[in-house]
């Protein structure tokens, strides 16, 4: 077995896009539930929003890049107004249901088959990407060499002699723009939590009745809080679709947003980068178990009579599943997080 090979694609995997885009949804999250106690179970409707805001407007609407850029982040913010209005002066479980609820008729209304011509139906949009790669300030055929980091014909590696990471053309600027999206959304996440506003949030989170006795408008940092969740949320959907050069209904289910919470419990609601640790862990774990199970099943060290490779996905997901399980018994606050940080009042 080549753990060496093994430990690598789980490193190259814990700090590229992919995990990128679960850090950049959770943030969003950990501003609205984390901070502010916000049941917000329709994430993947926000980043479906920026993703399908950004490839219309590209695609079907004939607009430059940046204003596609603009309008799926206007329509994050138009629909966090639509689902918030009715529901934030209510319980939190009114504001559950509802956020799940939008979250699958987005699907369901990109998915249909009247409106296919426009948004591609179940296979999507393709041609929007472009205009963001030919913004890569590099040429393909660049090659340089410094210490452990080299660039050849495009490809990015990193070599520490016990790992190496590699990265194609395309993703080395995807990780580029989303750790600078990351580093600068984590940096005004930090200024606003540790101000009046931030205080106040946490404030509601854990007893909204005295925050509101001592005159503030509740109504509207809740409103406050799942807008600019939302907007992160649709910063996610646009990396998401420009890592994979398309945008498709069935990218963006329930089990979109279920990750995003897996990843901020993991990490620690409420801790600044607990997004960002428990993306990278948990994007680590899943693939240093399904490529060390793989090896093992080529190497014959499991017998193909206990397990396949057919089967390795599902039994990633349990054990995973298992892990999680354990984690709230034994650590409910995650990783990094505060036990008090979970008192929340959801009345």
């Amino acid at each position: 077995m080549d753990w060496q090979f093994v430990f690598s694609q789980a490193l190259t995997q814990a700090i590229g896009p992919t995990m990128l885009i679960y850090a950049l949804g959770a943030i969003g999250l950990n501003l609205q539930f984390g901070y502010t106690g916000l049941l917000n179970f329709g994430q993947a409707a926000f980043a479906a929003m920026g993703a399908y805001g950004l490839a219309l407007s590209v695609v079907a609407w004939g607009l430059p890049f940046w204003w596609g850029i603009v309008v799926g982040l206007l329509a994050a913010c138009v629909m966090a107004l639509l689902l918030g209005i009715p529901t934030l002066r209510l319980r939190a479980d009114y504001l559950a249901i509802v956020t799940i609820a939008a979250a699958e008729i987005v699907r369901r209304i990109a998915r249909a088959t009247v409106w296919a011509d426009t948004t591609g139906g179940s296979d999507g949009m393709r041609g929007f990407s472009e205009p963001f790669f030919e913004m890569i300030p590099w040429a393909r055929d660049t090659t340089w060499s410094f210490l452990f980091v080299s660039m050849d014909n495009g490809r990015l590696v990193v070599d520490f002699g016990i790992f190496m990471l590699q990265y194609s053309y395309r993703d080395t600027w995807v990780m580029v723009v989303g750790w600078a999206l990351v580093a600068v959304i984590l940096t005004v996440m930090a200024f606003l939590i540790h101000s009046p506003w931030g205080r106040v949030l946490k404030g509601i989170r854990e007893d909204e009745e005295a925050v509101r006795s001592l005159g503030k408008n509740v109504f509207a940092y809740k409103m406050q809080a799942l807008v600019l969740g939302g907007i992160i949320g649709a910063v996610a959907g646009f990396v998401f679709a420009l890592s994979r050069a398309n945008v498709q209904p069935d990218g963006f289910t329930t089990d979109f947003t279920f990750y995003f919470y897996v990843v901020l419990i993991l990490g620690g609601a409420a801790r600044i980068f607990g997004p960002v640790l428990g993306a990278a862990l948990f994007w680590f774990l899943y693939n240093i178990l399904a490529q060390g199970l793989i090896q093992a099943i080529q190497a014959e060290v499991v017998p193909p009579s206990v397990i396949d490779s057919t089967q390795v996905g599902p039994l990633v997901f349990f054990l995973l599943g298992l892990g999680m399980v354990l984690l709230l018994i034994f650590r409910p606050q995650g990783l990094i997080g505060n036990r008090k940080e979970l008192m929340f009042d959801v009345r």
